[in-house]
């Protein structure tokens, strides 16, 4: 659907329905790469363990917005497709820190390949002075959503 507001006066509410619409988009291009033998539930908790390598379960169930039972079946089943290891802490006996596999670590690249070939075919399509365009507002995007996000954390962790 195209934008038919000018440049200046793009609101964000706008900006955030198209870019609520190219979402849905990716979801339907990106569920043609396949996510198994994982959930999509399953897939955030990959995401989230690649960057904040060896957190515990409930730093890892509050990022999910989930339970720790909850949380520790989901990896309980990462952890039998050999996706995630779990290691005792090195200063108490009851907490394990979760690492994210050579094994899941490799899914995850193999699965940003065939995402990233699904999305290089239809940018193929536009004009290059577009996906200048796009790629200079994806990387603001990133920069601002990025900090936002670690804002969040650290004023939870802070609480």
């Amino acid at each position: 659907m195209p934008v038919t507001a000018s440049p200046s006066r793009r609101q964000p509410d706008e900006v955030a329905r198209v870019a609520s619409e190219a979402a849905e988009l990716l979801e339907v291009l990106w569920g043609r790469a396949s996510t198994a033998p994982v959930s999509v539930s399953q897939l955030r908790v990959l995401f989230i363990l690649e960057h904040n390598e060896g957190i515990n379960l409930r730093t890892l169930a509050d990022a999910l917005s989930s339970t720790p039972p909850s949380t520790s079946r989901l990896c309980d089943r990462l952890q039998a497709v050999g996706f995630v290891e779990r290691a005792p802490h090195s200063t108490s006996r009851r907490e394990l820190r979760l690492h994210l596999s050579s094994r899941g670590r490799a899914f995850l690249d193999d699965l940003r390949s065939r995402r990233e070939r699904e999305l290089q075919a239809v940018l193929a399509q536009m004009p290059a002075r577009k996906r200048t365009a796009l790629l200079q507002g994806l990387e603001a995007f990133c920069v601002a959503a990025a900090s936002q996000i670690h804002d969040e954390t650290a004023d939870a962790h802070s609480a």
